[in-house]
């Protein structure tokens, strides 16, 4: 079975993450992407303790499409260091994980 993974990113706007998300899933980049928000974020950037809303992008996709979808964030992105975290699925039902990664084209 194709790894799949999770990766979840957070941008600045809803609108910011609604056009990673529909870029995401549009290049066949991402099966699905569920946005959440605004959350609170609370982080040090720049030696400085900043806080922020932000919405938070969980994208469904395979360890093959990482790089690209890695670099189709940094693209989109409106931040410098844009979070890009990827986790494994180490399991899920079945149907949902062969419609996952068929539907990234890997």
């Amino acid at each position: 079975m194709t790894q799949c993974v999770q990766v979840t990113t957070t941008a600045g706007s809803a609108e910011e993450a609604g056009s990673i998300s529909e870029a995401l899933v549009e290049r066949r980049l991402a099966a699905c992407v569920q946005i959440f928000g605004p959350i609170e974020s609370r982080y040090r950037w720049q030696g400085e303790i900043e806080r922020g809303r932000e919405w938070m992008c969980l994208a469904k996709t395979t360890l093959a499409r990482l790089d690209a979808v890695e670099a189709a964030i940094r693209d989109l992105h409106s931040y410098d260091q844009p979070e890009i975290v990827a986790t494994p699925i180490l399991a899920g039902s079945a149907g949902y994980l062969e419609w996952l990664a068929g539907s990234v084209g890997s």
